[in-house]
């Protein structure tokens, strides 16, 4: 398995989860933590305010996100190499094609009037 398809793994888990955590979230501040007493600075469990919890994985989700996408671009399969794609190394292999065909009056015509 290759590093870039590790990285590819990652991203997409980790926007799942962000997809996940973002679902969770009420647009108005509610969500999750409204659903555990609602009060601002609410303690419920020992856990306090659901809501912060929501925001920072959201944000550390989101960073996480851009710095794996940022190096799967430096492990991407090429790197260093030859970066032509596969069908131009083919062409490059390939006998070259000549044209065999007598040349036409007009373009008898166009190199006596360049000469």
């Amino acid at each position: 398995m290759s590093t870039f398809t590790i990285f590819l793994v990652l991203i997409i888990i980790v926007s799942l989860l962000l997809m996940l955590v973002i679902m969770v979230q009420n647009p108005k501040g509610g969500g999750l933590s409204s659903s555990f007493g609602g009060g601002g600075n609410q303690v419920v469990g020992g856990v306090k305010k659901t809501g912060d919890f929501l925001d920072k994985s959201t944000w550390t989700l989101a960073a996480l996100l851009v710095v794996l996408i940022l190096m799967s671009n430096v492990a991407l399969p090429g790197k260093g190499g030859n970066s032509d794609s596969k069908l131009l190394q083919e062409k490059s292999t390939e006998a070259p094609v000549t044209n065999t065909q007598a040349p036409t009056s007009t373009d008898t015509n166009l190199t006596d009037s360049i000469n």
